[in-house]
């Protein structure tokens, strides 16, 4: 293990870095333990069967079977929810939900539509937890050198707005910032309120006083925290976030819904993430070192997040907490993906299966040009591979012309505790760490990362669902993607036009999620919660 000088380790102190966990990571950097790492080789990409790759694109069809497995194996796996197979599951129209049994070749086997999944589903969510990906400061979401990267045409037509917008979001956690702008042209709802009221509209559903639904399971509400919330935050924002947490109740799209529910809409179990160092460039050869000449000064280190992968590790103790009490499954996202909440229809689909994880995938669009895709490798497994290093763009669009489906992967999954928990430390371990060099205003160094969603190669194996991207990927990596999905700039004749088509799909998306998934409603330019309207 290197041997860094007192100066060097009280610099690395003073800036937050986690020194042991950095020493591990470069200790294992220079045994070679991460050029074991395989590259990703596709083979070709999977079709979309119903059994490992899901279809949810038209799940709400009654008539159209969305998943297919063992009816004696679905069964046994829903028994452990109090789900009986063998009897009726009422919905509140009263229809029994039993699934299809199929004859002739698949016998044994049984199919579940939209409808009967989501009566199972609501079953499955008092056995979920909800948890996010917080980002750090969002100092590049509101850079404006950063926001340039459609074009100065896209970026002239959404320019005014975003000289309002942009110190509103400038060095704050993305998660506080408006995910949306209201058509009046004022901010809306922050992303996590927005998380936080799924949460407890979710909730006020399963309440059959409330609603006369009749659930197959009836949660205490006063009594246990439906739907834990849990997160990843930060060094760097916890603080922040913690602040706004405790502003939370008062909040016009929360304090209804919580008095309504009984729940806190801000009880977040958090794990925090420390910063590690950066490491020498690999122009340096190895071994490789603590990278300390931070811009130009000695013994001055560079914090950075390991990336989000770390998760596995900064999160080991709650997903055994909520193991502990009887959670089931983690459900898991970023941030800034409007489209991610806890979906019924998938929690059946994990249950029943009983597979390990679970993760969405949106179908491609001609703008979807890098990123990690579904593919199948040589050695007939799953996972996610980006297009370059793994499967050229040519040959992804040769599959693609013979009909192949292209699944990007939307960075949004649900975990078995049952079998992360058991697993997790391994999981934390394998996960690759991938280096990159950088060469900017603090110098010539290298970052190491880990991305949540490489885990998919360790799995044994997972359901990949097939999702609208307008519907379950709706994500802001930068401030001009928030803006443009707003629709600002949508009348400005200089729009690109494949910008514009873009933006267009995913303000409908942006629109009906407001709606559908958040009970908000358009009312004088502002989407405004449905319970304020009423009252």
């Amino acid at each position: 293990m290197q041997d860094i000088s007192a100066e060097l380790r009280k610099d690395m102190e003073i800036k937050g870095i986690d020194i042991p966990l950095s020493l591990e990571i470069l200790e294992n950097y220079n045994a070679g333990f991460y050029d074991k790492v395989k590259p990703v080789r596709a083979k070709s990409v999977p079709s979309i069967d119903g059994v490992s790759v899901v279809d949810l694109r038209d799940a709400a069809c009654a008539d159209k079977p969305v998943f297919s497995c063992d009816a004696a194996q679905a069964q046994e796996n829903l028994a452990a929810f109090g789900v009986d197979l063998s009897s009726s599951l009422l919905g509140k129209r009263g229809r029994a939900v039993t699934g299809r049994a199929v004859t002739g070749d698949a016998a044994g086997r049984i199919d579940f539509s939209g409808p009967d999944l989501l009566s199972i589903g609501k079953a499955i969510l008092p056995f979920t937890a909800y948890g996010i990906l917080n980002g750090g400061s969002a100092t590049s979401y509101a850079d404006g050198k950063k926001n340039l990267a459609l074009g100065q045409e896209t970026f002239d037509a959404v320019a005014s707005v975003f000289a309002s917008m942009a110190p509103l979001c400038r060095d704050m956690p993305k998660g506080v910032t408006p995910a949306y702008i209201n058509p009046d042209g004022s901010p809306g709802a922050s992303f996590l309120e927005l998380k936080m009221r799924a949460r407890l509209l979710l909730a006020a559903g399963l309440q059959p006083a409330k609603t006369g639904n009749v659930p197959l399971i009836e949660p205490d509400f006063h009594s246990m925290e439906f739907l834990p919330l849990f997160q990843m935050t930060s060094m760097s924002n916890d603080k922040t976030l913690a602040d706004f947490y405790e502003k939370a109740s008062s909040s016009p799209f929360l304090q209804s819904l919580a008095r309504k529910t009984g729940l806190n809409p801000a009880a977040w179990l958090t794990g925090i993430q420390p910063m590690i160092a950066a490491f020498s460039h690999s122009s340096e050869g190895r071994p490789k070192g603590i990278f300390d000449k931070a811009y130009g000064a000695g013994n001055s280190c560079l914090p950075l997040p390991g990336g989000h992968g770390q998760c596995f590790r900064v999160l080991r103790s709650i997903f055994t907490e909520l193991h502990e009490r009887g959670i089931r499954y983690a459900c898991l996202g970023n941030v800034d993906n409007l489209g991610f909440t806890p979906d019924p229809l998938e929690l059946a689909i994990m249950a029943i299966s009983g597979r390990p994880a679970a993760f969405d995938f949106a179908v491609r669009t001609p703008m979807d040009v890098k990123g990690g895709i579904l593919v199948e490798t040589s050695e007939g497994g799953l996972t996610v591979a980006d297009i370059g290093a793994a499967i050229s763009f040519e040959a992804m669009l040769d599959l693609e012309r013979k009909g192949f489906p292209i699944l990007f992967n939307c960075a949004s999954g649900i975990f078995d505790l049952d079998y992360l928990v058991p697993r997790i430390e391994e999981i934390a371990r394998r996960l690759p760490v991938r280096f990159s060099d950088q060469d900017k205003d603090a110098g010539k160094y290298s970052q190491a990362e880990q991305v949540t969603w490489e885990v998919t190669g360790i799995l044994p194996s997972f359901i990949a669902f097939a999702v609208e991207k307008e519907e379950r990927f709706i994500a802001a990596k930068l401030l001009i993607d928030t803006l443009l999905t707003s629709g600002v700039g949508a009348e400005d004749s200089a729009l690109p036009e494949d910008v514009r088509a873009t933006a267009t799909m995913l303000h409908a998306g942006l629109s009906s999620l407001l709606r559908n998934t958040y009970g908000l409603e358009l009312s004088c330019g502002k989407w405004t919660p449905k319970e304020l309207l009423s009252t």
